[in-house]
């Protein structure tokens, strides 16, 4: 895969790999990960489409400069300016978790204008499953914030996110998966830049149900696909068959025996639906 960077207006950095050719199809990874997420299916997309892996700012090899806000309205802005400098207009965009939660707030902002819009596993208008754990997640990363705590806080990150927890997240336990968490991890110890940047995150990303989506829907005018996991205790497929009447053009899709790495358990399956609703 080829490495590129778009550069935004206001110096933010956003790193991207692409493979294959045809029409562009970008996927956006889940929070804290990388475009390494969606290595296992790329080979099975690239057949059919230009498949571009950005990473986020805040990940892998993208913009990590404290000086940016890192509000949600801002990844919504940074996004429509890559996608239409990368990807042009009306492409055919995909998102998981934080990354699916993007790209919905940049389509409702106007920001962008996806032909086909593909939202992968992510909380919806629900409340975080785990609310104790996120709350726990903001108060420490807020916490580096404080001047001191940035660097030390930044070694204590792989010690909570390893390479065994990572494996746990594939329901069929592909070891890969393990590998996945150690690359999106190996540049944070002592990294106290990223660890003032990721403060700025945790204080402004959206905290508990995000109720007012269920009015925003019917917005989503596009051919909407929810492709859904069967086993991820994070984003229950209830969330998703409540969501799925109030979107006009919306279906929803669930890969049997799958979890949170929805492409380590069955990148076939996945790289399948994907090119049914998208080719």
């Amino acid at each position: 895969m080829r490495l590129r960077l778009y550069h935004h207006h206001d110096g933010a950095r956003i790193a991207y790999r692409e493979f294959g050719a045809g029409p562009p199809l970008a996927l956006l990874h889940s929070g804290l990960l990388s475009h390494k997420e969606w290595e296992p299916a790329v080979e099975q997309l690239a057949d059919r489409f230009r498949v571009v892996l950005p990473d986020l700012p805040l990940h892998g090899d993208s913009e990590d400069r404290p000086r940016h806000p890192y509000t949600l309205d801002w990844f919504a802005e940074v996004l429509g300016g890559f996608s239409a400098e990368v990807l042009g207009s009306r492409p055919l965009l995909a998102g998981h978790d934080a990354g699916a939660e993007i790209l919905m707030h940049a389509v409702l902002r106007g920001e962008l204008t996806p032909s086909r819009l593909v939202l992968m596993p992510n909380r919806l208008h629900a409340p975080p499953m785990h609310p104790w754990l996120h709350a726990a997640w903001q108060l420490t990363t807020r916490a580096a914030a404080i001047p001191g705590l940035d660097g030390l806080l930044s070694y204590g990150v792989p010690m909570v996110f390893t390479p065994e927890r990572g494996a746990r997240l594939s329901v069929r336990a592909n070891p890969a998966a393990a590998d996945l968490f150690r690359h999106a991890f190996a540049d944070v110890p002592g990294n106290s830049r990223l660890a003032r940047s990721w403060a700025k995150c945790a204080g402004s990303w959206p905290r508990g149900t995000q109720a007012h989506l269920l009015e925003l829907y019917p917005r989503l005018d596009m051919p909407v696909l929810l492709l859904w996991a069967d086993q991820d205790p994070m984003h229950p497929l209830a969330n998703a068959e409540e969501a799925l009447p109030r979107l006009p053009r919306g279906q929803l899709r669930v890969l049997q025996s799958t979890g949170f790495l929805m492409a380590y358990d069955d990148p076939v399956g996945l790289a399948r639906e994907l090119t049914a609703f998208c080719g």
